[in-house]
């Protein structure tokens, strides 16, 4: 469908800002905030001093009936109650800060490069200004908000410009007073009455004048203007397609856009949903779902209704940015029931904590599955089955790292379909794969498996050396145990072991702090005899402990590293083969031989 031709015009800047002064030109809620720092503020000011081109401004007529956006000021701006002619769509983070700096008598809250927050009014020095071998960027002063500049921990002043009479001295321009003809005008007198009217001086503000400020209060931007009645999904487009620059839009800042059309405020409610979906109510709270963000949600909505709809499973990015207003809200219910029942499945796993989770991004079809197959299904012995088949072989078989779209719709129609005992292809189960050599190239808690091989030695119900307790959710978030080494780094070194050996996985498990700190760096002979003591147990006890990480104990204990290895490489292997439903086929390949000295069959 064909809109009216947007209209160009090349508008004063002046104009411009009077617009943002006054709420003639005001923003969508739902644009992000203002986001540009103190460098980069400085830049624009440098650019626009010079009369360089800084791109178009985009911006709609206000008023059609059919696309009811909410509206704010532009930052700065200090006005409520004002109904706008235009939004600007596009240009907000120049309009803000040329606003900020230009026209508002309050200092620019902006951030160094580094994130600080600082408060700055920005000077022109005027013979930098007019030095033609110095760059324009060094001429943009950014001042203090008490508009002295120090150092040497705030102790020496080496530039104070807190009054006109400083500001004369030190020949600095406040940017804040240029598009005020009468300020601009008295400032000009009382510098060159500061310098007793000489010649010189006269000459030199002449020349600022008009090689600076007239290029600024002269300047000119392409403004672009929509017509009100360009329907909503153009003008989502076009937000879509002009907001490239800088910080890349979220889709779910699109979507927030197209449904503030319907006066509906996405933003607020993905923070109510945020809330549920993250337990915040739940008696017994984690972070484990905290890595759910409001994009993530939106996808496994959209696969969800997708999946229910009469075309083909799909969440991509076109199809999120597809989603119905009232599809979301017909089925955003479920979708929060559907993850309350994936991290109800998650500690069913022994996966508490957001750290020990594999894969946030294997949540979206976790969540979406649930949410069709309902509490009633959920909690049924065999679906409980066939949902862990098909996690631990998407886990192991490492399966969510890329790009996923095709396989959360594959995972929802195959997994739904075997759980309602229909035919099922079951990709993700068929396709997993896991190597026995992996566990060697496991050396750190990055990778999905690693994660996945000890929340499997947590369902084993190890048992801590000290303590004697196994983990659960209430015990994950009181004592946080950490994955430590059995036999210790520092005594693998002094023996000379292959560290790609003693660092991997197989020599790892998880321990509470009390357990490590009498571990140190002994011989597990040695240390043993600490643990013993510190936990005021016996023997068989301890051998219990041991052997509930899937250690041999008598290899352990006579610090036999080399068949501890390979035994508790073998035992790995098999909670593995358990958890996915599927051998491992290269136990006993060349390779695998060639790493571990022998099969291990």
């Amino acid at each position: 469908m064909a809109i009216k031709a947007p209209i160009s015009n090349d508008t004063e800047l002046n104009e411009l800002m009077n617009d943002v002064k006054s709420g003639k030109m005001q923003l969508p809620e739902f644009q992000r905030s203002w986001t540009w720092d103190d460098n980069r503020l400085r830049g624009i000011l440098a650019s626009l001093s010079q009369g360089y081109p800084m791109g178009a401004i985009m911006r709609l007529q206000y008023g059609n009936e059919d696309i009811k956006f909410k509206y704010r000021p532009i930052e700065g701006v200090k006005l409520s109650g004002i109904t706008p002619e235009h939004l600007a769509l596009d240009g907000q983070q120049r309009l803000t800060s040329i606003y900020r700096s230009t026209i508002s008598k309050d200092p620019v809250e902006t951030k160094t490069d580094k994130g600080k927050e600082i408060k700055r009014y920005y000077y022109l020095d005027i013979n930098l200004c007019l030095d033609e071998d110095a760059d324009r960027f060094d001429a943009v002063k950014s001042i203090p908000d008490d508009r002295k500049v120090k150092t040497n921990f705030d102790r020496d002043i080496i530039l104070d410009v807190s009054t006109r009479e400083l500001e004369y001295e030190n020949e600095m321009f406040p940017l804040n007073i240029i598009f005020d003809s009468n300020e601009r005008e008295d400032w000009a007198d009382g510098y060159k009455e500061y310098y007793n009217y000489s010649p010189d001086y006269k000459a030199k503000y002449k020349a600022f004048r008009k090689e600076i400020l007239d290029t600024i209060t002269q300047y000119k931007l392409p403004v672009i203007t929509l017509d009100k009645s360009t329907p909503r999904e153009a003008v989502c487009k076009v937000f879509e397609n002009v907001n490239t620059g800088g910080v890349p839009l979220t889709v779910f800042e699109l979507v927030t856009a197209m449904f503030a059309t319907y006066e509906f405020d996405l933003r607020k409610d993905w923070d109510e949903c945020k809330r549920s979906i993250w337990g915040k109510d739940e008696q017994l709270n984690t972070d484990v779902m905290y890595g759910i963000d409001e994009t993530s949600f939106l996808t496994a909505v959209t696969l969800y209704t997708t999946y229910l709809g009469p075309t083909m499973t799909t969440c991509k990015k076109k199809d999120v940015l597809a989603l119905k207003y009232e599809d979301y809200q017909n089925n955003k219910k479920a979708l929060l029931e559907g993850y309350k029942l994936a991290r109800k499945f998650l500690f069913s796993q022994y996966v508490f904590r957001k750290r020990d989770l594999p894969y946030t991004t294997q949540l979206i079809p976790l969540a979406a599955i649930c949410a069709v197959i309902g509490k009633s299904e959920f909690d049924k012995p065999k679906t409980r089955e066939i949902l862990a088949q098909w996690f631990w072989c998407g886990i192991m078989g490492e399966m969510y790292g890329g790009a996923n779209e095709t396989r959360y719709a594959n995972d929802i129609e195959d997994v739904v379909a075997a759980i309602r005992q229909q035919e099922s292809l079951n990709r993700t189960i068929s396709s997993a794969y896991f190597s026995a050599t992996r566990l060697i190239s496991l050396q750190t808690r990055n990778s999905a498996a690693y994660k996945g091989i000890m929340a499997l030695v947590y369902r084993e119900q190890c048992r801590d050396f000290v303590k004697g307790t196994t983990m659960d959710i209430v015990k994950s978030m009181d004592e946080a145990p950490d994955i430590h080494h059995i036999f210790p780094e520092a005594y693998c070194i002094k023996q000379g072991y292959k560290r790609e050996r003693w660092n991997s996985i197989v020599n790892k498990t998880p321990l509470l702090p009390e357990s490590n700190r009498s571990i140190g760096g002994y011989a597990p002979s040695v240390y043993s005899k600490n643990v013993l003591k510190v936990a005021e147990i016996d023997e068989d006890t301890y051998k219990e402990r041991i052997e509930s990480h899937l250690i041999n104990y008598d290899y352990f204990i006579k610090d036999d590293f080399d068949s501890y290895f390979v035994d508790r490489a073998k035992a790995l292997l098999a909670i593995i083969e358990n958890a996915m439903k599927k051998m491992i086929s290269d136990k006993a390949s060349e390779q695998t031989i060639q790493l571990y000295g022998q099969s291990l069959e």
